[in-house]
């Protein structure tokens, strides 16, 4: 009679599928019957596939909905459950926890020994507090800086598997045709496609020791690997150097959602992004957390400034704000890019684009009913990517702020008069990455 314990991992399709590739695929103590799926539209009723899973689940493993985990932990006879997924306030965390105990099953973390791999490159980590916080501006300032030292550079972004995982097991995003090639969503195209026109390689995928051996020997070359971390997750490689991203538009999140505070403690250089439009208040919030849990850090001053095509296609109008769909959705952000620009080029009014969405975005406004009236960029199907489109000239504004990280008009097509939204880290004063990063070259010998 097999002892293995029988396990479901709670996940979103990503940090779960890592867990179980790093520390359940190949362990015969443990036999995982299932994971579940939060957070992103449409992702359960499929499998984990056999060429991925490994020859201990020669049918795969299914993929449930997390609401049925109580019937799950019954019909299965699940022993424990692991929690695997990021940006979550710690009741949350606690209030699936319950579920799981009152089902009679354990309930467990993985941490990072258990899940971080070794790189036989330096590995530089951006991670961050909560969605949205700026790590992608923060990942493009710490490339620029390393490539104008003559290095290069490649990415590894946090995985983002809403299609075939099988084909999506390691994928390379060198030109912007490869965005196409791989058939990337939205949230997908927002994280690549700056790295990519900056001339800097990118990898992303399912199997993180697949992808980190192909990126140390990209045929471009590879000097230092840079982990472009996605929600609040941790990296999934060992990092030689941790920067942590706060966020002064929301203080006090950074010491109570999940894992958040495991990147505040675990940094050696936190940078308190958006400094220019948070307040004072918010700001020493952040600040005082920092000094409570990581006294140590090298604390960045930062801010996010903001810059417009056309500032007369806002100015005195009516304008619909389109913002990016994670920070606005399981980000919780009220605020962005978009929306300061309205504010800062002197816009009319903001429309409220709900009365006016339809399919897959109502219900994102549905089960998001905080978003406001910001319009949540969610593109993770061609369905979802036709619904924006359609919303977007629905409403009745004079014209359209796009505050996405990619040009919408490249994907969708917008009969109104539109604008984007440009941001990229500035840092404020010293110490600085610049200098952190000089150090971090010295003591690695990357001359």
């Amino acid at each position: 009679m097999s002892t293995a314990k029988n396990v479901i991992i709670i996940g979103a399709a990503g940090r779960d599928f890592h867990n179980f590739n790093t520390y359940y695929r190949d362990n015969a103590d443990y036999n995982v019957v299932a994971f579940t799926a939060a957070q992103i539209p449409d992702i359960d009723g499929r499998k984990y596939p056999a060429e991925l899973a490994g020859k201990l689940y020669p049918a795969g493993i299914p993929i449930f909905l997390e609401d049925e985990l109580p019937r799950l932990i019954k019909d299965l006879k699940a022993d424990i459950c692991i929690f695997s997924y990021s940006d979550v306030p710690y009741a949350r965390v606690m209030a699936v926890s319950a579920i799981v105990n009152a089902a009679c099953a354990n309930f467990g973390l993985l941490g990072p020994n258990a899940t971080m791999i070794k790189s036989t490159k330096p590995v530089i980590a951006v991670v961050a507090t909560r969605t949205g916080c700026g790590k992608s501006q923060t990942s493009r300032k710490v490339v620029e800086y390393l490539m104008a030292k003559g290095l290069k550079v490649v990415a590894v972004r946090h995985p983002m598997p809403y299609g075939d995982l099988v084909a999506q097991k390691v994928q390379r995003y060198a030109v912007v045709e490869d965005l196409a090639k791989h058939k990337c969503t939205v949230e997908e195209m927002e994280e690549y496609e700056p790295h990519v026109v900056r001339g800097n390689v990118i990898y992303a995928g399912v199997d993180y020791e697949a992808i980190l051996r192909q990126a140390e020997k990209d045929p471009d070359g590879c000097d230092v690997i840079l982990w472009d971390g996605g929600n609040n997750d941790f990296s999934f490689f060992k990092p030689d150097l941790t920067i942590t991203v706060a966020d002064p538009h929301r203080p006090g999140n950074e010491l109570s959602y999940y894992p958040g505070e495991v990147n505040l403690r675990m940094a050696e250089v936190i940078v308190i992004n958006k400094m220019d439009s948070a307040s004072p208040e918010g700001i020493q919030t952040v600040r005082d957390s920092i000094e409570k849990v990581n006294p140590k850090a090298i604390v960045i001053d930062g801010a996010s400034p903001i810059r417009v095509d056309n500032p007369s296609i806002i100015k005195g109008k009516r304008v619909l704000v389109v913002e990016d769909g994670p920070t606005l959705t399981h980000g919780e952000m009220k605020i962005g890019a978009g929306t300061i620009a309205a504010q800062k080029f002197g816009a009319a009014e903001i429309i409220d684009p709900r009365q006016y969405a339809v399919g897959k975005l109502a219900e994102t406004f549905a089960i998001y009913p905080n978003v406001g009236k910001l319009l949540p960029a969610m593109g993770y199907s061609a369905q979802q990517l036709k619904d924006l489109e359609t919303t977007i000239n629905n409403t009745p504004c004079d014209s359209v702020i796009i505050g996405t990280p990619i040009d919408l008009n490249r994907i969708v097509k917008i009969t109104k008069p539109n604008t984007r939204v440009y941001y990229d880290l500035q840092e404020i004063g010293e110490p600085n990455l610049d200098g952190v990063l000089t150090d971090f070259v010295k003591k690695h010998n990357l001359v």
